[in-house]
């Protein structure tokens, strides 16, 4: 039987706002965030040395993102903006859902933890990628660890 999508091409954490994640083994995370009601919002990259936040500083990473309503309704629309450490999405129900992408390569020399925080109440998921070890989903390490 040939391995699952989980473990072989990313690992996950669903309920990532605010929760530090180790990229040491992957080659970069994808944040899907979502906050239902047209209300807007806005996430903030952050990355550190270790999963307790040492020398936590903002990362200004992102420089293009995506948005939808959430609900398979619609096509992505792809928006660009300054390379920056926050993302606000408007309150407008086409951007209730919000989707980043970085690089492993982006981050500071000795820093290896990200992490995306709502202001808001939007949910943050944070999916690791091209994982460097390919392992079932069951050996996964913590994603914080």
């Amino acid at each position: 039987m040939a391995q699952k999508a989980l473990g072989r091409l990313f690992n996950t954490s669903p309920a990532a706002d605010g929760v530090w994640i180790n990229l040491r083994e992957a080659g970069g995370i994808t944040f899907l965030c979502y906050l239902a009601g047209a209300a807007g919002d806005t996430y903030t990259l952050q990355e550190a040395k270790d999963s307790a936040g040492t020398g936590a500083q903002n990362l200004a990473a992102v420089s293009e993102y995506w948005t939808n309503t959430g609900n398979a309704s619609d096509a992505w629309t792809r928006r660009t903006q300054a390379a920056a450490a926050t993302v606000v999405t408007a309150a407008a129900a086409t951007q209730n859902a919000m989707v980043c992408e970085v690089e492993g390569t982006q981050l500071s020399d000795t820093y290896k933890y990200v992490k995306l925080t709502s202001t808001g109440a939007g949910t943050v998921n944070a999916v690791t990628r091209d994982l460097m070890t390919k392992r079932a989903a069951a050996s996964l390490p913590a994603m914080g660890a």
